[in-house]
């Protein structure tokens, strides 16, 4: 009997593990939905309000992770990450993964929410996705070369426990700072309108390309098996601060575009 609970108690162990290798973590990906709440105008929060039944986006916003688990929806894996081939200056559509890829997820759910003829269960489904991939989108290492599974591979330690440069950026940075998404969210740098109207400009393959130029600069940062902690901290964490904002303020700006 004792085997049997120590076996459930190390399988349930594993699939914690798996399940807190979310994107942005579930703190982050919040933050940066309710950031996006306050730079909606009136007609997009309507229209949003109706689609979710009254649901905000930073409680939908992990709704993209929660149904990894759920083989119906295993086809959806690739539509977090973008690798860029290392000799590509830009993205290609030949050579992109033909499952999809973050750049194309963003689009789909862009070409859903305008359609006329989707059903509210689609728009409420893409919607729950659109907000998630945003995030996705600023979270650098989600742009990462396909090498080394966005940093993945590349082994770290953080405070001494063993972990990965992905994971750091991912959560563990995040979960140190140990505030809240409303902390997160309200904590947010004050920013004029031109600061703002700077962060909106572009489409969204520019975004894709800023990450990937921030990826490239953040491998450089670290080595194999380096100590990671409150150096990197230090140094790091107003850029992470900084992507949830720009994710939120971005994603405001897309659904602003679609129902504004």
């Amino acid at each position: 009997m004792k085997k049997i609970v120590l076996f459930v108690f190390v399988l349930f162990s594993i699939n914690v593990s798996f399940a807190n290798e979310a994107d942005w973590g579930k703190t982050g990906h919040r933050a940066t939905g309710e950031i996006a709440e306050n730079f909606l105008n009136k007609k997009a929060k309507k229209a949003i309000s109706k689609i979710l039944n009254g649901q905000g986006l930073a409680f939908v916003a992990n709704y993209a992770d929660d149904i990894k688990s759920d083989p119906d929806f295993r086809k959806y894996g690739p539509w977090h990450y973008v690798n860029l081939a290392p000799d590509e200056e830009k993205y290609n559509e030949k050579t992109a993964n033909p499952k999809g890829d973050l750049y194309q997820a963003i689009l789909k759910c862009k070409e859903v929410l305008k359609s006329k003829d989707a059903t509210k269960e689609e728009k409420q489904f893409y919607l729950k996705m659109l907000v998630h991939f945003v995030g996705d989108l600023h979270q650098p290492f989600h742009v990462g070369r396909g090498a080394d599974k966005g940093g993945n591979d590349i082994q770290v330690r953080w405070y001494n426990k063993g972990s990965n440069i992905h994971r750091v950026w991912d959560s563990q940075m995040i979960d140190s700072y140990q505030m809240s998404y409303t902390e997160l969210a309200a904590n947010s740098r004050k920013l004029s309108k031109a600061q703002i109207k700077e962060i909106e400009k572009g489409e969204i393959i520019d975004w894709v390309y800023e990450s990937r130029e921030m990826a490239n600069e953040l491998y450089d940062s670290v080595e194999i098996g380096e100590k990671l902690g409150y150096k990197y901290m230090y140094n790091y964490m107003p850029e992470v601060l900084q992507q949830l904002q720009k994710g939120g303020i971005r994603l405001a700006k897309i659904l602003n575009d679609i129902y504004g």
